[in-house]
């Protein structure tokens, strides 16, 4: 865990930002089939700040946590960082499918793991520490950059 770095909780109607936040580099837990004191709970106890739409979750979560005005996405992604100040960090990417950490392992650990264009034109690969998904830097990480530095 990283002091300087808000850790955040959000719940089943955001699961497009907590992806974006954890390719940002911040932790954030996504609670896709849990209650909402389910989800209150665990974000009191893990020290996270509550990231939702839901006026009543919102209410119950105060102070810490984030009324979403928008279903967009971008707007979303807007509303986060001026809250809280966030910066992208490529560095700190976690994984988009569980949040674990991203460790950097050499290249040739997932040769036959990824496709073999992928393995030819990358020289830098993450696996997750927590699921084992392999991550590199593709021909989509281009529009990723760019969505990210319109945020900043």
């Amino acid at each position: 865990m990283r002091p300087d770095r808000p850790r955040f909780a959000v719940d089943q109607m955001l699961g497009s930002l907590a992806r974006w936040l954890r390719i940002m580099g911040y932790d954030t837990t996504y609670a896709k089939e849990r209650t909402d004191t389910d989800i209150l709970v665990a974000a009191r106890s893990e020290g996270r700040i509550l990231l939702t739409r839901d006026v009543e979750l919102a209410n119950r979560a105060a102070p810490d946590r984030l009324l979403l005005e928008s279903v967009d996405l971008d707007q979303q992604l807007q509303q986060v960082r001026a809250a809280f100040g966030l910066r992208a960090d490529e560095e700190l990417a976690r994984c988009t499918t569980c949040n674990g950490e991203l460790v950097p392992v050499v290249k040739e650990e997932v040769r036959g793991k990824v496709p073999e264009g992928s393995f030819e034109n990358n020289d830098r690969f993450y696996v997750c520490a927590r699921c084992g998904k392999i991550f590199w830097r593709g021909a989509h990480w281009q529009s990723i950059r760019k969505r990210l530095s319109e945020l900043q």
